[in-house]
């Protein structure tokens, strides 16, 4: 579902006119990941050190690496692939698929989102509506002219070897489950559920057990991650106020439906307590992920937009303070995700993509 907001950003996709920088040459240790092309850096993007397009074609998003950071899994629709619609791929850290297809791990039936790693790099969480219909569910992209994403009531949360093979399934409510990511303490996952009858976080076992709402407030709550010690936890929300904005909304959810046009971040303890909202930036604000000093939030956001667009990325700190832009594109840059190590940040764009639609895949090494 993260992935759908693409679809605010690309119908208005155009060529980038600045001018990408050349930076210097990765050494030769570093070469074996960073090898391809380092000119994909705007000017100001002073913490990438270099870049790599990883995929040429489609959309593709969502990013994860695994405990190790050897691997990534990631979510694409890429007909040249042979897609329909949003299904799960498997990489080495160090792949590219410009002339080449990666391995597809989730069943190639329904609609899939959220992959997350296990702990153990050889098992995965993700979001399927494979059980109840086999065929792609259709994409509804407005109602009443605004734009909306659908919440498939369809969608169970499942787990599965690195060959695809389904091994549990770890939700069976009536009703949406997904956007399941998984504690780096490797103990506990967040996913998003309307089980209450709204969109609400809840943290489970690995196993699907202790399963724990955290947030009760209307609204949309949902993309949620831990912090790198497993103590806290960032999420995107809608917040309705007024009595037009909540009729609407619950208006929409009946249908299945949430507007994300206006969402902020808002932090957390592990256990839903201490909740407060970061952000009061208006727009889109949301794909947000943990630096790995736990002490500053990289995510996505168009609040300096006009018209909806481009998305950057953005920094800020746990505490709301000192709000930093990162990326410098004029069309669209989401789905940060760092490596557990901190060398190295995966993220979405549509850099490079030659005035197409295309998202691709892009692993930048970081430097502080």
């Amino acid at each position: 579902m993260r992935k759908i907001l693409l679809l605010l950003v690309i119908t208005a996709v155009f060529s980038c006119k600045s001018e990408p920088k050349k930076t210097e040459k990765t050494t030769e240790t570093e070469t074996s990941l960073m090898a391809g092309s380092d000119t994909l850096i705007y000017p100001e993007e002073k913490y990438f050190k270099s870049i790599r397009q990883v995929t040429f074609g489609g959309d593709n998003a969502e990013a994860y690496w695994s405990f190790d950071d050897s691997m990534l899994i990631f979510q694409s629709n890429n007909k040249e692939w042979g897609m329909e619609c949003d299904q799960i791929f498997l990489m080495n850290a160090t792949d590219t698929f410009q002339d080449s297809i990666p391995p597809m791990i989730s069943t190639g039936m329904g609609r899939t989102t959220c992959s997350y790693f296990l702990p153990d790099n050889k098992h995965f969480v993700y979001g399927s509506t494979h059980l109840a219909d086999e065929a792609c569910p259709e994409v509804p992209l407005r109602s009443n002219g605004k734009y909306v994403w659908p919440v498939y009531d369809s969608f169970d949360i499942f787990v599965a070897d690195l060959e695809g093979n389904i091994v549990d399934q770890l939700t069976d409510e009536p009703g949406y489950d997904a956007e399941a990511t998984v504690s780096p303490k490797g103990d506990k996952i967040v996913f998003t559920s309307m089980r209450s009858g709204d969109l609400e976080l809840y943290t489970m076992n690995l196993d699907g057990s202790d399963v724990r709402q955290i947030t009760d407030e209307l609204g949309y709550d949902g993309g949620a991650f831990f912090s790198p010690d497993g103590t806290k936890i960032i999420f995107r929300a809608s917040r309705p106020e007024t009595e037009e904005e909540i009729t609407e909304y619950k208006e929409l959810l009946a249908q299945g439906l949430v507007q994300p046009t206006e969402m902020e971040l808002f932090i957390c303890d592990a256990d839903g307590s201490n909740l407060k909202q970061l952000t009061f930036l208006g727009n889109a604000n949301w794909s947000p992920f943990f630096h790995p000093s736990g002490e500053k939030i990289l995510f996505s956001s168009n609040f300096e937009a006009e018209e909806g667009f481009p998305f950057n990325l953005y920094f800020i700190d746990i505490d709301g303070k000192n709000l930093e832009r990162v990326t410098h594109g004029e069309t669209f840059d989401a789905f940060p995700v760092f490596s557990n190590d901190g060398k190295y940040l995966a993220f979405s764009s549509n850099r490079n993509n030659g005035g197409t639609r295309d998202t691709n895949l892009f692993i930048a090494e970081w430097q502080e």
